[in-house]
């Protein structure tokens, strides 16, 4: 994952495409290529065949060529803010190296280059280039400042911590209220990512959390618990109030809200000092 900072501070995460999945995209692109030229060079033979010398059919093909591997891939690119066909099957978008949409010259940049590192030497160059740098950039991308990123991620689905049923009643009147939050949020991540940690691992962080956890949290659990179970529970217990505390700060925000909204303050007959018509003073 690549960590973009935007000029508003804004840090965005941002996932490179790998090698495969660029290399996959340029062969539906090329195919498509190829496809669109034997059609094109089909009509042309078949509407304009025998009335041009040679010369200018050669002339005809040579722009034909030049319109299908420079200048529509540059016009897709360039109106798509990035994309082709391939990259619309793989997923991906071509992006500036600070997250931005590119423009014209990113694209008649990498257009170019790409007719030296991907047709004239069928995509070494670019192969070579690409597995020296982190973001796989060919050529045409470094000398641009672009790089491939991933629109479609798999969101991995977050763990959800559950109480210990053996820890629900300590938890119940444990004072957990001096938790730091920059160690609740250590903790949740580890309780996160555990799975997929090695039992060594595992075992080690989740005991040096619960120690550091232990000394914010009081009375101590019982003595046989397991320091993951310990973790569990605090995190659980800290959630399920914090979500109590939110609701009831709702309920009383809407109950205000309630209660301002049946106050007579259109109804002003009734108080003291109202001049209506029906009043001795008025008129």
């Amino acid at each position: 994952m690549s960590s973009v900072v935007t000029g508003e501070a804004v840090v965005l995460e941002l996932k490179p495409a790998g090698f495969a999945a660029r290399g996959l995209s340029v062969i539906i692109d090329i195919t498509a290529q190829v496809v669109l030229a034997i059609l094109l060079l089909l009509l042309i033979g078949n509407v304009f065949g025998g009335v041009f010398d040679e010369a200018f059919t050669a002339a005809l093909v040579l722009v034909v060529v030049v319109l299908l591997l420079l200048v529509l891939p540059v016009t897709v690119e360039t109106l798509t803010r990035g994309k082709s066909l391939g990259r619309l099957v793989m997923g991906l978008r071509i992006v500036r190296d600070d997250g931005g949409a590119i423009r014209f010259r990113h694209a008649f940049i990498r257009g170019m280059l790409a007719i030296l590192e991907i047709y004239m030497l069928l995509g070494s160059l670019a192969f070579l280039v690409s597995l020296f740098n982190e973001r796989s950039k060919r050529l045409g991308d470094l000398l641009a400042g672009t790089y491939a990123m991933r629109e479609r991620v798999v969101a991995r689905p977050r763990a959800v911590v559950v109480m210990p049923p053996r820890l629900e009643a300590w938890a119940a009147t444990a004072d957990i209220g001096r938790l730091p939050d920059t160690l609740a949020r250590r903790m949740s991540q580890f309780l996160a990512q555990a799975p997929r940690l090695t039992p060594s691992a595992r075992a080690s962080l989740s005991l040096d959390l619960a120690a550091e956890a232990s000394h914010h949290v009081s009375p101590a659990p019982p003595a046989d618990t397991h320091p993951e179970e310990f973790l569990h529970a605090v995190i659980a217990a800290r959630r399920d109030r914090d979500y109590a505390a939110m609701m009831r700060q709702r309920e009383r925000t809407e109950s205000t809200a309630r209660r301002l909204h049946t106050l007579p303050f259109g109804e002003g007959a009734g108080r003291p000092g109202h001049s209506g018509p029906d009043h001795p003073r008025a008129g």
